[in-house]
């Protein structure tokens, strides 16, 4: 089973684009920490992106470079050579679907739009946002 779950920061904004045939193709790359650190620093993985049609398009309009989402996908290996001819190998996560983390209200240019749905990124809109009722908190915790 291939299935990768990734939590990470935007490095730049991402790059919507089209296949020949139509298709929207968004590129983004996302940081990762490690739980540990080597020699008192702390180590980060950097994570090249890829989400397809529908997420790749939302992703392009809500998200943006500093944003943390959530990655779920699958790892894809390439070898290729570079301009040198020299041998490389490049890690890649193909997107099932991503999350964005970044709260809306968090700073006024959060990338996020006042209509986006509270619904996960991978295009499920609802017509109607969900009403929450305030909570009278006098203090006393119940347990």
């Amino acid at each position: 089973m291939n299935k990768v779950f990734l939590i990470g920061n935007l490095t730049r904004d991402p790059e919507l684009t089209e296949t020949s045939s139509g298709v929207a193709i968004c590129r983004f790359s996302i940081a990762v920490n490690r739980n540990y650190t080597s020699g008192g620093e702390r180590q980060t993985d950097f994570f090249n992106c890829t989400a397809w049609r529908g997420l790749g398009e939302n992703v392009a309009r809500y998200a943006k470079k500093g944003n943390k989402v959530a990655v779920m996908g699958s790892v894809e290996i390439r070898n290729y050579e570079d301009s040198t001819g020299a041998k490389r190998t490049a890690v890649d996560i193909n997107c099932n679907d991503v999350e964005f983390l970044t709260p809306r209200s968090q700073g006024g240019d959060s990338g996020y739009e006042s209509d986006i749905p509270s619904a996960p990124a991978h295009g499920n809109r609802s017509s109607s946002k969900p009403s929450l009722q305030t909570f009278d908190d006098d203090g006393d915790i119940p347990f």
